[in-house]
C-alpha cells in the first residue's frame, strides 16, 4: 500500500496553499499526496464569478501554483480522484477505484457543493450552479449565445453572476425569497443602494418570490413564480447556497456537524488529522464562537496554517473572517460577523459609490464594510475587529479621520 508523510484530501484552494506552504517549509520530494476529485490543478476560486466568467482570465491565470510547481517538488496529484472512504483510525484513504492509500498526516479539503433547486422542471437543460472551474466554462459559454437570463438568490454569488450576465448584453433577473439584496449581511441603506444600482444597469429585481416550476421541453424557457408571473430565460444560474462536503469521512470517526468540527488549532478529534476551509466548522477564538466559512481569504488562511502545523508549529488559528467583491464597476470589501451588532455607523454617502459601514457591539466594532474610502478604513477595519479596539461611534460618524474614533481602553 502507497504511503505519504502528507496526504490533503481535496484539490481546491486548501490544497494549492498547503502544498505552498509545505514547500517553502522544506517539504522533500514524495511526501505530500493531493487527491482531488476536480479535473483541474488547484486553483483561485473568486474568479470563477468575476473575471474569468466574463472571459477576462484563463485557466493558467487562476492557477494558485504552475503546473511544473507539483513535479518539480515530488508532490502527486491525482485528479478526478474520489475517495470513498476515509478510515481515521487506521489512517487509510479507499478509493473508489479499488486503491488504498494509507497517510501519516492528513488535511481534509473537500469543500462544499451547490444546493440545487428541487422544484417541477429542475432536471431541465441550460440550469447552472456556480462551483468549479468547469461550472464557469459552461456559464461562460452559454452566456456568449443568450438573450435572457435568471439568477436565482439574493446574496455575494448571485449579485456577481447576474453583473457579468448584465454586461454581456444578457436582459438578467435576479429572484431572490427575501424583501431585499443580501439581507444577512446589508443593512436596509445598503441594500437600497445596490438595489438601484443594478435596476440602472438593467437588472431587473423580483423580491420575496418563491419559485414553484420551470418550463420547457428540453430546455428552461421560463420560470413560474408564486402568484402566478413568469420570467421568460434561455438559461438559468442558481445561487441558493452550499453544503458542506463530509461523505468521504462519514463514519470514518472523526465529528461532524455542519462540516467538520475542528478546535481553535483546526485539529479533528482524531490525531494527525487537520481539516479546513468550507467543510471545516471551526472554534473562532477572537468571537467566541463556531463558524464555517464560505470565503477564499478563509481557504487561503486556514490552508496556510495547516501547513505551518504539520510543519510542527502548533498555533491557534486567530483570523477576521473577510471576503470581497466585484460587481460592475464597484470593488468592496468586509471584515467580521455583523451578527448581535448593537449599533450601525455610516461614513460616507449612501447615495454614491464611495462608503463604509461599521458594526458595533459595547463600542467596539465587529464588522465593517469598506467601498471606495482611503485607505486608513482598509486599514483601520481588519486591526479594530482583531484587536477588539474601543470606538467612540459619534467620532466614527463624522467627517474627520477613521483613527480619531479611536479611544482607550477602559
Amino acid at each position: 500500500m502507497n504511503r505519504s508523510k502528507y496526504m490533503i484530501l481535496g484539490g481546491g484552494m486548501v490544497a494549492g496553499y498547503a502544498a505552498k506552504g509545505l514547500v517553502e517549509g522544506g517539504l522533500k520530494s514524495g511526501e505530500l499526496t493531493i487527491l482531488s476529485a476536480d479535473n483541474a490543478l488547484p486553483y483561485e476560486r473568486p474568479p470563477l464569478s468575476k473575471s474569468f466568467l466574463a472571459g477576462k482570465d484563463d485557466e493558467k491565470s487562476i492557477r494558485i501554483n504552475a503546473e511544473e510547481f507539483y513535479g518539480e517538488h515530488g508532490i502527486e496529484v491525482r485528479l478526478d480522484c474520489h475517495v470513498a472512504r476515509i478510515d481515521a483510525r487506521q489512517k487509510t484513504a479507499h478509493l473508489q477505484s479499488g486503491e488504498n492509500l494509507s497517510f501519516e498526516n492528513l488535511i481534509v479539503a473537500t469543500g462544499a457543493q451547490p444546493r440545487t433547486l428541487s422544484i417541477p422542471g429542475s432536471n431541465l437543460s441550460e440550469i447552472y450552479y456556480l462551483r468549479s472551474m468547469e461550472d464557469s466554462k459552461k456559464i461562460r459559454t452559454r452566456a456568449r449565445n443568450a438573450k435572457r437570463g435568471a439568477v436565482v438568490g439574493g446574496g455575494f454569488i448571485s449579485m456577481e453572476v447576474s453583473a457579468v450576465l448584465a454586461q454581456g448584453g444578457i436582459e438578467t433577473t435576479m429572484l431572490m425569497r427575501e424583501d431585499r439584496i443580501w439581507k444577512r449581511f446589508f443593512t436596509p441603506a445598503m441594500s437600497k443602494f445596490f438595489e438601484s444600482y443594478y435596476s440602472a444597469r438593467g437588472v431587473r429585481l423580483i423580491k420575496e418570490t418563491n419559485l414553484t416550476q420551470l418550463n420547457g421541453e428540453r430546455a428552461v424557457k421560463s420560470v413560474s413564480l408564486e402568484g402566478g408571473q413568469a420570467v421568460e430565460c434561455d438559461m438559468l444560474v442558481a445561487g441558493i447556497g452550499v453544503s458542506p462536503v463530509t461523505e468521504p469521512v462519514a463514519n470514518s470517526g472523526m465529528q461532524l456537524a455542519d462540516g467538520i468540527l475542528v478546535n481553535e488549532y483546526l485539529e479533528t478529534n482524531v490525531p494527525g488529522i487537520h481539516a479546513a476551509g468550507d467543510v471545516a466548522s471551526y472554534q473562532d477564538a477572537l468571537f467566541g464562537k463556531r463558524r464555517r466559512v464560505e470565503h477564499w481569504d478563509n481557504a487561503v488562511s486556514q490552508g496556510q496554517h495547516c501547513a505551518r502545523a504539520l510543519l510542527g508549529d502548533r498555533a491557534a488559528f486567530l483570523h477576521v473572517p473577510y471576503f470581497f467583491s466585484d460587481v460592475f464597476d464597484l470593488s468592496y470589501e468586509f471584515w467580521g460577523d455583523p451578527a448581535n451588532a448593537d449599533q450601525t455607523v455610516e461614513r460616507g454617502d449612501l447615495s454614491t459609490s464611495s462608503f463604509s459601514v461599521w458594526w458595533l457591539r459595547n463600542k467596539r466594532v465587529i464588522a465593517a464594510f469598506v467601498m471606495s474610502r482611503p485607505d486608513e478604513e482598509r486599514d483601520a477595519a481588519a486591526k479594530w475587529i482583531e484587536s477588539k479596539q474601543q470606538i467612540s461611534a459619534e467620532k466614527l460618524k463624522g467627517k474627520s479621520s477613521v483613527l480619531d474614533a479611536e479611544e482607550p481602553a477602559s
